[in-house]
């Protein structure tokens, strides 16, 4: 299987969308907002011949895209794996390193000129639709989606499959990867996944207190499926280049959510209130009280819903509307600045 190749011209890259590059990585784009002619994207595979560049723990398990054998990250997300990932990046192949002007220091991006397959994950489940003779993994990740549309009143034109059934590199391994567009969706799906557990037809995967916030991820039929959101194009409100980000300090505090309307995308968002510190440095004056919460850290959505408490470690930042010059204070969860940052629901 392959899925639809778009062309560079039409595309709206959204986060989640899966892309190769020339040189044989393989990235997820992260978030809505990109500069002109590049995609902010966060590494997945690593191709075998570029291993060595990358002092990380590798996962034992490899990957075939074709004809390249990719290896993975132990974990993708860390702080300090990130600053591992800019570094190679800077020594080898620095076309990928973007210093942003508004956020002042250098990101992880691919320009768009040395992307040369994008799959979207809407498109992907399209293609695989189409496959007249599906292997067992495939026709068990159709047969969980139907069943899922069908629970939930959901279309599938507004379901997408991710990871690798999607790039056509699973295995006997694999799990099933899916996403839903648009926040109402997410939610009936949510719900729909909640009453096929309590009827036995899935089961929750809880191994900590995140995973049973989130109720992300479960067994079909013995198979491992996960499941996450992504936004629809009327649902993106920001561009980039609209907003300045200034670094403040890292704080340490309590909250109770007062909107949890996005907190299911990447980055999440959590509108908040009641901000009681718990370290002296985290004691703000009025003045600059975060109203958000934003987690560029997959694992922090959906974690807390209105009126429940969390406690958050992050760094404090200004943010600064351009053409407005409006000025209102976030904390952001997966900076890259810091391994001690995180969202804990109490």
């Amino acid at each position: 299987m392959r899925c639809f190749k778009t062309e560079l011209s039409h595309w709206i890259p959204a986060d989640g969308d899966t892309f190769v590059t020339r040189e044989g990585f393989i990235l997820n784009t992260f978030g809505y907002e990109h500069p002109p002619g590049r995609i902010f994207a966060f590494l997945k595979y690593i191709p075998a011949e570029f291993k060595d560049f990358f002092d990380v723990q590798m996962l034992k398990r490899t990957w075939n895209f074709k004809s390249k054998k990719l290896f993975r990250a132990e974990k993708l997300y860390t702080a300090k794996n990130y600053k591992t990932f800019i570094e190679v990046f800077r020594k080898n192949f620095p076309d990928y390193i973007y210093y942003c002007p508004f956020r002042k220091k250098d990101l992880l991006t691919t320009p768009l000129n040395l992307i040369k397959a994008i799959f979207i994950p809407k498109y992907c489940l399209i293609k695989l639709r189409n496959i007249k003779k599906l292997d067992n993994l495939q026709s068990m990740a159709l047969d969980l989606l139907n069943m899922i549309s069908e629970a939930s009143g959901v279309k599938l034109d507004y379901f997408g499959m991710h990871g690798s059934i999607a790039l056509n590199m699973h295995s006997i391994e694999s799990d099933i990867d899916f996403v839903i567009y648009g926040s109402d969706n997410f939610r009936k799906v949510e719900l729909a996944i909640s009453d096929l557990v309590e009827m036995g037809k899935l089961r929750y995967i809880v191994s900590n207190r995140l995973d049973k916030a989130r109720k992300f991820q479960g067994r079909y039929k013995k198979k491992v499926f996960m499941y996450n959101a992504t936004r629809k194009p009327n649902e993106v409100k920001t561009t980039y280049g609209s907003k300045k980000f200034v670094f403040v300090k890292p704080v340490k505090f309590q909250c109770v959510i007062s909107d949890d309307s996005e907190n299911m995308f990447r980055p999440a968002i959590y509108k908040i209130t009641n901000y009681k510190p718990l370290t002296p440095k985290s004691e703000l004056q009025t003045d600059i009280i975060p109203d958000r919460v934003i987690s560029n850290i997959g694992c922090y959505r959906n974690v807390a819903r209105i009126d429940d408490k969390i406690e958050v470690a992050g760094n404090l930042e200004k943010v600064e509307i351009i053409s407005t010059s409006e000025i209102y204070y976030q904390v952001v969860v997966g900076s890259a600045i810091s391994e001690e940052e995180y969202i804990w629901p109490l």
